[in-house]
């Protein structure tokens, strides 16, 4: 019985290695075939194009694609053709096949039409060849060295792109290399966010709705990445396609130089809506990089309230509490249920990663303690916050700073809490505002607060 079932496992063992051996073959084939299927989109260009009787009737000067529709991989529609002194557009459904470097016709008659772009088309040579694209994946942003192309039962499509260096070296040599793929260092179209001038001419829902399905998973820190790699027109561009908020998250990771420039190449009510949107202590840290000038450019830009409360901030001098600090603060009031105030905490989940805590304070204002969101969260619904202020106050009066106090003063005293976060107050003991932790840091370690592990690595 022992020996049978060796047997039969040696034998389980031998079909499944004999059957991961096929499937690997298998792979290896199909690897093969899509490799040797591919077309050089930089050999294309220039190449002839023949009628079914192998006369050249032309010359390829650029390819047509559709590339914000709804396919995952953009269809060829059409090439432009340099036939003398002439370009014109030949339609899709002339083209028979696509080879290595020249283009064979389906028919000998062929319809030859002045070229009109059509929503979402892009000419891929001139709008996105060598131009800069964002790499999802891998969250960079890289060049187009070459596209490639390949057939797909009726059609021909724009399946990846080449960013590798010997690329770039294969183009600059013979016509003949140019037109051999060497697919070292492709990435899969579907993973890619192109940036082109040309491509705006397409209807503005279709451009938005292909872009933000690529770049919605980044997360700001990411995009901020991006952002301080992209050129001036192409990072403008994509403020545009991101909604305020989300741009505005990004914005509050990126290095403050390259925010500086950023918020001086946009255009004025742009950069004031976004400033508006990030965070008191990030907007005022952005504006006190900015001139004068610059600065009331903006502020008179944005809504007064807001305007208003970010002039008080500026009035704080850098390195102090005051200067690092964010003015939004959840307050409580002991007669309060703590189910009340869960539900005006949670009216500020979009600004959750600057709240660590909920202010209670008196009738007049004045601090009585600093409820952590972990308490809060243990509580019952129905206790009183004045219970909650009780038992806290056991273990003593929150550690405050004052406005003025000086943010190695503050680092100190917040090590000494163990806390995330300190209360700044006035002279009046009532609550001004709160200086977190990461923001402290940012403040004191300009060069190491903000790290982008990512290119760290890199």
């Amino acid at each position: 019985m022992f020996t049978l079932s060796v047997n039969t496992l040696l034998m389980s063992t031998s079909a499944r290695l004999r059957d991961r051996r096929v499937t690997l073959e298998r792979r290896a084939t199909a690897s093969r075939a899509v490799r040797t299927s591919l077309v050089s989109l930089a050999g294309l260009v220039g190449g002839p194009v023949t009628n079914q009787a192998g006369e050249e009737v032309g010359r390829v000067v650029d390819v047509v694609a559709r590339l914000y529709g709804e396919e995952p991989y953009p269809p060829v529609t059409g090439l432009i053709l340099r036939i003398g002194r002439r370009h014109t557009f030949l339609a899709s459904d002339a083209i028979g096949k696509v080879h290595a470097g020249h283009v064979r016709l389906r028919t000998a008659r062929i319809d030859l039409r002045d070229f009109a772009r059509r929503p979402g088309e892009v000419l891929l040579a001139r709008d996105v060849l060598d131009h800069q694209l964002v790499d999802v994946d891998g969250v960079q942003v890289t060049r187009a060295a070459d596209l490639y192309l390949a057939p797909l039962v009726d059609r021909v499509v724009l399946v990846g792109v080449d960013v590798s260096l010997p690329t770039l070296l294969r183009r600059l040599g013979p016509r003949r290399w140019q037109a051999r793929p060497t697919p070292e260092r492709v990435l899969d179209w579907q993973a890619v966010a192109p940036f082109a001038e040309q491509a705006t001419d397409g209807p503005s829902e279709v451009r938005l709705r292909a872009s933000r399905t690529a770049l919605h998973r980044l997360r700001p820190a990411d995009l901020a990445d991006i952002l301080e790699d992209l050129g001036r027109s192409e990072r403008q561009q994509l403020l545009g396609w991101l909604e305020p908020e989300r741009a505005a998250d990004a914005l509050e990771e990126m290095e403050p130089a390259e925010l500086e420039n950023l918020l001086r190449e946009a255009q004025p009510d742009h950069a004031a809506r976004l400033v508006d949107e990030m965070e008191p202590d990030e907007a005022t840290d952005a504006l006190r990089d900015l001139t004068r000038e610059e600065r009331e450019a903006l502020l008179t830009r944005m809504p007064k309230k807001e305007a208003a409360e970010l002039r008080r901030l500026l009035t704080h001098r850098e390195g102090t509490a005051g200067g690092a600090m964010t003015t939004l603060l959840v307050t409580a009031h002991r007669d309060e249920t703590i189910a009340e105030v869960r539900a005006r905490l949670a009216e500020q989940a979009e600004h959750r990663t600057e709240i660590d805590a909920v202010v209670c304070v008196d009738t007049d204002g004045r601090l009585l303690c600093d409820i952590s969101l972990f308490d809060l969260a243990v509580a019952e619904d129905a206790a009183p916050v004045a219970d909650l202020v009780a038992w806290l106050a056991q273990f003593g009066p929150p550690v405050t700073v004052h406005a003025d106090t000086a943010l190695p003063e503050a680092a100190d005293q917040l090590v000494a809490a163990r806390a995330s976060s300190l209360l700044v107050v006035d002279d009046g003991d009532r609550p001004i505002g709160r200086i977190l932790a990461d923001d402290l840091l940012d403040a004191m370690l300009p060069e190491r607060g903000r790290l982008h592990f990512r290119r760290f690595l890199q």
